[in-house]
């Protein structure tokens, strides 16, 4: 729901728009890349065939021309179901009911899910299914961008199998207990050796090249929903690496796809296509 303002407790906002919709880090990454063009596979661990929040989700999947056949159904498992509020400046409030039955589940076939991919974009939220797929791209030799959204130890074998690590602020502050991005990324960076970022909001982003840290601003935009835009970075940034091998070029372009998904209070049909970000791109100049 929009709101003009978060309701305190005990009382009552009225809202502006309403709509329900899919989501979370992999959902988001997914709708994203498909609409960029990409041709998009999702694998993760979902409700069972009798949980309808879980059928509704592969069915908008579907519906995106995502193919969902390495999704496992998990018998008596429930998928995650959240409540947000979007405020006036575009910042959320959201209560979440995570998923049941869920961790500790395996891919049926992490070889076969990998086999035609040209890079494999993960999340730490269910290490025990992301490990396997992560090892089979690895073998391949593809890209393996990981969107470390939750905190975890610097040696996290999951961090050290990717080869691009684009973390969320507040992963970073969990994992490092700094606050500060600039004294935080050099931290963990003592720990990896790929290519290592943070996304930090409208402070844009900040990465570590060759020892030296750098920052890239973000576009500004009059924002109206911010849900989601690190999903659509991490989404744009993986296809943008996969065409140009070029981590510049790529988190210029995932820039970009984020902020026009700022700017739009619409869900899924608010992701950016290929065409809407060359425009974007065309009428604005790249960040520093």
């Amino acid at each position: 729901m929009r709101v003009s303002k978060f309701p305190a407790a005990g009382t009552k906002e009225q809202a502006s728009q309403f709509l329900i919709t899919i989501g979370g880090q992999s959902g988001n990454a997914a709708v994203a890349l498909a609409r960029l063009g990409a041709r998009t596979s999702y694998a993760g661990p979902l409700g069972g065939t009798d949980d309808e929040i879980a059928n509704w989700v592969v069915a908008c999947l579907e519906r995106e021309r995502i193919d969902c056949r390495h999704v496992v159904r998990v018998p008596g498992g429930k998928s995650s179901v959240s409540l947000i509020m979007i405020d006036a400046a575009g910042e959320k409030m959201i209560a979440t009911r995570r998923g049941e039955r869920l961790s500790g589940v395996r891919p049926a076939d992490a070889a076969q899910a990998a086999a035609t991919i040209d890079a494999v974009l993960l999340d730490n939220r269910y290490p025990d299914f992301v490990m396997p797929i992560a090892e089979a791209a690895r073998q391949r030799g593809i890209a393996r961008v990981l969107d470390f959204d939750y905190g975890a130890p610097a040696d996290d074998p999951l961090l050290g199998i990717c080869t691009h690590v684009i973390a969320s602020a507040e992963a970073l502050r969990d994992s490092t207990g700094l606050n500060d991005m600039r004294a935080a990324l050099p931290k963990l960076a003592e720990h990896h050796q790929g290519f290592l970022a943070v996304t930090d909001g409208p402070n844009g982003v900040y990465w570590v090249e060759r020892g030296a840290l750098r920052h890239m601003p973000a576009f500004k935009v009059d924002a109206v929903d911010t849900l989601g835009a690190g999903d659509v970075f991490h989404g744009a940034f993986t296809l943008r690496l996969v065409e140009t091998n070029d981590v510049i070029e790529s988190m210029r372009f995932a820039a970009a796809t984020a902020a026009i998904r700022c700017t739009r209070f619409d869900g899924l049909t608010g992701a950016a296509t290929r065409a809407d970000v060359d425009e974007f791109l065309k009428q604005r100049s790249s960040p520093a």
